[in-house]
């Protein structure tokens, strides 16, 4: 038996809303999972090919097998926990890594659909994508690209514990994103912002918030104004100063251009991109908001 998940890349932030606003995109990462009859070598249990394909793991260490592994135990404690030791997974992987676009938040979201999904086949039950949101923040620390991986579009979310909100996107149906090279740790880029923020600067951020929803679903004048962001992109600046270069740039031919994530992709929710605007060393791709989220089908 088969499973076959797709799971989309994420952009967070998309300007002034850190931590909470996430955009699914419609670059993809397709999982097929494999039940055997027989136990299957722990050791090469999984095929990896593009994103990754020399660098990540192929045994049960992998991060879409462990999540499955702990997921199936935590969730289905009735199941067949040997039934873990049967699975193989392939990855064809297209989302990029360490650039702002979701990647580990897909990972994590796809692990827990399939550990979803195997406790429905043994059990009759499977989890609702509330209870994954919840599940995916407890590993991610924070919701905002794991909401929009699970529930497609555009998401507003709160933590603690996790809740999102589904926001109709109506002025837009493209985005253009544009992937440097170089890679950034998440963890690097959340340190550089300050423990306490100004008054000012997060009343600001609060406003345009706001404004960034209704640029979204009524007026796309407002994307401009609304995607200037004074409490995270520039104390990161000295990690991404090409990004920050790049949003600079683009913004000053009046493009909605912000930071993806924590970088150091640049997404720009307007376009076109003029092509001189856009330096080398980094790749420029047109894609559609992807409205569903991550879906599963069966293959016997």
């Amino acid at each position: 038996m088969r499973l076959q998940l797709e799971v989309p890349a994420t952009s967070a932030n998309l300007g002034p809303g850190y931590d909470a606003f996430g955009l699914a995109l419609d670059i993809v990462d397709t999982l097929t999972l494999t039940v055997h009859d027989d136990p299957v070598d722990p050791e090469s249990c999984v095929t990896v090919s593009g994103e990754g394909a020399q660098a990540l793991p192929r045994d049960r260490s992998h991060l879409v097998m462990r999540v499955i592994a702990e997921v199936f135990a935590a969730e289905f404690p009735a199941a067949d926990e040997s039934l873990i030791d049967r699975i193989e997974l392939d990855c064809r992987n297209r989302i990029p890594h360490s650039r702002g676009l979701g990647s580990s938040a897909a990972a994590v979201v796809a692990g827990i659909g399939l550990a979803s999904e195997l406790g429905g086949l043994t059990t009759g039950a499977r989890l609702d994508r509330r209870r994954i949101l919840e599940i995916a923040t407890d590993f991610e620390g924070h919701p905002d690209n794991a909401a929009p991986a699970i529930f497609g579009g555009l998401t507003i979310s709160l933590s603690g514990p996790a809740r999102t909100w589904q926001v109709p996107v109506r002025t837009i149906d493209e985005v253009t994103v544009l992937i440097p090279d170089v890679r950034l740790d998440t963890d690097v880029a959340r340190s550089l912002i300050p423990a306490v923020i100004d008054h000012d600067l997060a009343a600001e951020n609060s406003a345009r918030s706001g404004l960034l929803v209704h640029g979204l679903v009524n007026d796309p004048s407002a994307l401009f104004e609304a995607t200037s962001d004074k409490l995270h992109q520039e104390f990161r600046r000295s990690v991404y100063p090409e990004s920050m270069a790049l949003v600079d740039t683009l913004r000053g031919h009046g493009l909605s251009a912000v930071v993806s994530g924590a970088g150091p992709t640049v997404l720009v929710l307007d376009g076109p991109v003029p092509d001189t605007a856009v330096p080398a060393g980094i790749s420029a791709h047109r894609t559609s908001i992807d409205l569903g989220g991550y879906r599963v089908s069966e293959e016997n």
